[in-house]
């Protein structure tokens, strides 16, 4: 009995890093999905970024 639970909890060490990258993708594809169904509504979204325009105009 001792020895099954070892080989359980060297399984369950062994995987856990390997589902570590599952979560990026999880809450990148949760994102995409509520953008999504916002964009559906109406919303819009806009970058808070702006280039500045120069006053003259360049010829």
């Amino acid at each position: 009995m001792k020895f099954r639970k070892i080989i359980s909890l060297l399984t369950l060490v062994a995987v856990l890093p390997a589902l570590s990258g599952c979560w990026y993708l999880l809450a990148g594809g949760a994102g995409a999905y509520g953008g999504y169904k916002m964009k559906e509504k109406g919303y819009t979204l806009q970058s808070p970024i702006t280039k500045e325009k120069s006053s003259r105009t360049s010829k």
